[in-house]
């Protein structure tokens, strides 16, 4: 609560759990993690896929949680999230961002100057799309680069778009690392307003999370081969 009693809330934009594939964090972990870290809310945003947010809500206790996907565009990763229905991959930008829209959602643009990064939205479409998008995350926990996250901030503030932040956690671990603390709200007309007064607070992970994702990567690959050599 704030001094005039206006109730603050803590909201991780970007999180990743077993249901991406680059992830090993199961629901139950993950569920503890973000009650250990203090959040209010999670934006919960796997690869290609609503699954794991439509189960993690189910299990949500003390927070709640905004159903979401990072979903692989031909053109680079996009965020949308209070969706109800998975968005195809490998359309491009534009279409991704129509579908999100269709339905009702937010996009929100993760990564977006990262060096360390193959698939997030270049520059020149950046410029293409960003009148259609609804915030744009400045503070990323994963960049390997301060200044990567100085540079989404300078665009977000140019364009005059809301910024978003997300510890874009793949271990349950880095939850927490980076929020963006608002307002309270209903939906997401009311959480793009609140997220334009909203305050941006995180630290970085560290590098040596990318060289554990690889490792969690090939574990997951492993499985699947032992898996699929017993049937």
């Amino acid at each position: 609560m704030t001094g005039d009693g206006t109730r603050k809330l803590r909201v991780d934009m970007h999180t990743h759990s077993e249901y991406s594939p680059d992830s090993r964090t199961s629901l139950r972990a993950q569920a503890a993690a973000i009650k250990a870290a203090g959040l209010h809310v999670v934006c919960a945003t796997d690869h290609n896929t609503i699954e794991g947010a439509l189960r993690l809500r189910e299990l949500a206790d003390g927070f709640r949680v905004v159903v979401g996907e990072e979903v692989s565009s031909r053109d680079g990763e996009i965020i949308g999230l209070f969706l109800e229905k998975p968005i195809s991959r490998d359309l491009s930008a534009e279409e991704t961002i129509a579908r999100i829209h269709d339905q009702g959602g937010l996009v929100s643009v993760p990564h977006p100057f990262s060096r360390n990064r193959m698939f997030h939205l270049r520059r020149a479409v950046l410029e293409r799309v960003w009148q259609d998008i609804d915030c744009l995350e400045v503070f990323n926990a994963r960049e390997a680069f301060t200044q990567d996250n100085v540079r989404a901030a300078a665009f977000a503030r140019e364009k005059g778009l809301p910024g978003a932040a997300g510890s874009d956690a793949h271990r349950a671990s880095e939850i927490g690392r980076a929020w963006v603390e608002v307002d309270d709200f209903a939906g997401p007309e009311d959480f793009i307003a609140a997220l334009r007064e909203g305050s941006v607070i995180g630290k970085l992970t560290g590098n040596y999370i990318h060289l554990m994702t690889r490792v969690d990567v090939l574990r997951k690959w492993w499985a699947r081969r032992r898996a699929k050599s017993r049937t």
